[in-house]
């Protein structure tokens, strides 16, 4: 999830993730040494993706409350109406929201008339965001997609698919690629930086640049409609959200 919130929010934000997503990353960093044993850029092996997706979605479980706490008055309408405006066609419109959390952004988008979907890995999570929302809501792992052909208008990625290993991200955009009507759009918003693959506090994020993130896109069969950076109005260096917005 994103914050489009000014610096001092921004900064409490960062506190409130450091000391909630704090309690299992003696393990994760375990499983970082080990990785290292082999090399930075080694193959990811099955168990070790399943090792990723475990312990980033028992720091969700774990932390739900807090979460919710941390960022449920978050304002992303600048992200919604990226998305929105971006739909060709008439609404009401069919969206997936990728990695809905607690269901913040999924009430706003059936509140404003469109037929909500949610997806998320995170069982708490997900039973949160049904019983906020009212929205129906599929628990599924980023990594086992089980998705429609051709169904959504828009797929609206919020601080979603950075958790994504750089090595799976091909097969996820596919997926996703094919889960949109054709010329239905995808949101994403993540964390930037110089393509860093690491684990932060517990979770496995991935920091791709501007440029890497485009390559992926474009390879899935996507094209550009627009990118910004954010919290707006603040210095590039103050802004660690890279949003973009593209077209199947």
């Amino acid at each position: 999830m994103t914050t489009n919130c000014g610096a001092a929010q921004v900064d409490h934000y960062i506190e409130i993730t450091w000391v909630v997503f704090n309690s299992t990353r003696l393990a994760a960093d375990e499983f970082s040494v080990a990785s290292a044993r082999y090399g930075l850029n080694m193959k990811l092996k099955p168990q070790d993706l399943e090792k990723i997706t475990d312990l980033t979605l028992r720091h969700y479980n774990e932390y739900a409350e807090y979460f919710w706490e941390g960022t449920r008055d978050h304002d992303v309408s600048q992200n919604i109406a990226a998305l929105l405006q971006s739909i060709a066609g008439e609404p009401p419109y069919t969206i997936l929201d990728f990695g809905c959390g607690p269901g913040r952004d999924l009430k706003v988008f059936a509140e404003l008339g469109h037929v909500a979907i949610g997806l998320e890995g995170a069982e708490h999570f997900v039973e949160m965001a049904r019983a906020h929302g009212g929205c129906e809501v599929w628990q599924q792992d980023f990594l086992k997609l089980d998705l429609p052909d051709h169904y959504f208008d828009g797929v609206f990625a919020n601080a979603a698919l950075f958790h994504v290993p750089s090595q799976e991200l091909p097969r996820v955009l596919l997926e996703l690629y094919a889960t949109l009507k054709p010329g239905g759009v995808l949101f994403s918003s993540n964390p930037h930086g110089h393509n860093e693959e690491s684990w932060n506090g517990g979770r496995y994020g991935v920091y791709h640049d501007l440029n890497t993130w485009r390559r992926y896109l474009s390879a899935a069969g996507f094209t550009e409609i627009n990118h910004y950076y954010r919290p707006a109005g603040l210095p590039r260096e103050k802004q660690p959200w890279l949003a973009s917005v593209w077209r199947r």
